[in-house]
């Protein structure tokens, strides 16, 4: 497993990915994130968090969410929707129902930037064999991703799990490509959050609910 800072690159900005100068600086300042009540809060960092998803015709609740930054600038705001919210990490990892990753950008992306360091966030939140098994998937889904061309700000990117079909990309509400077979795929895409160690050990308590 590779340590926060050298997946930075995926959870904070996939534009500067490959950018590995100043990571110290951009690490601490990721480091911090909106606080998020779960009780309480309609919106984080102006961003109305809707309370409940559905997927696969499932009511999902949101589980937690929180806001990341890079430089001072404000790069998503991201969800964790579960069947039944849970502070258990394991839990959120290793359930087999639907889920639902959802990140609202705050700035322009470009599609070849997102699949560049998607396809960097599973690697490095992976172990060397199991990402081994995950590259194929890792590239189909990589391969769903390039038709976006451009994530504005303002846009949804929703990674679903399908429970029997498979990881699936939603934009604004709308199913792009076909579903990634398995669930290794999304294990390892909540891995980058919620894994041991995290990305932000903030933003997993945020998603958890545990602040």
């Amino acid at each position: 497993m590779n340590t926060p800072s050298n997946r930075i690159g995926w959870i904070v900005s996939p534009v500067f990915f490959r950018d590995r100068t100043g990571f110290a600086l951009a690490f601490a300042l990721a480091m911090m994130c909106a606080p998020f009540d779960i009780a309480s809060a309609a919106e984080v960092s102006g961003v109305r968090v809707d309370p409940r998803a559905r997927v696969a015709g499932v009511e999902l609740a949101l589980n937690g969410a929180g806001l990341r930054r890079l430089f001072l600038a404000n790069v998503y705001v991201i969800g964790l929707y579960m069947p039944e919210r849970t502070n258990s990490a394991d839990t959120a990892i290793e359930a087999t129902g639907p889920k639902r990753i959802a990140l609202t950008f705050l700035r322009d992306v470009t599609a070849q930037a997102l699949v560049d360091a998607l396809y960097e966030g599973i690697r490095d939140s992976s172990t060397e064999t199991e990402f081994t098994r995950l590259k194929t998937a890792a590239e189909a889904l990589s391969a769903v991703m390039l038709p976006l061309r451009t994530a504005k700000a303002g846009d949804v990117v929703a990674l679903d799990y399908l429970p029997g079909a498979g990881s699936q990309v939603v934009m604004n509400g709308r199913a792009v490509g076909q579903p990634i077979p398995g669930h290794d795929l999304y294990r390892a895409l909540l891995r980058i959050w919620l894994g041991e160690p995290p990305v932000d050990n903030n933003l997993k308590r945020l998603l958890l609910g545990r602040n």
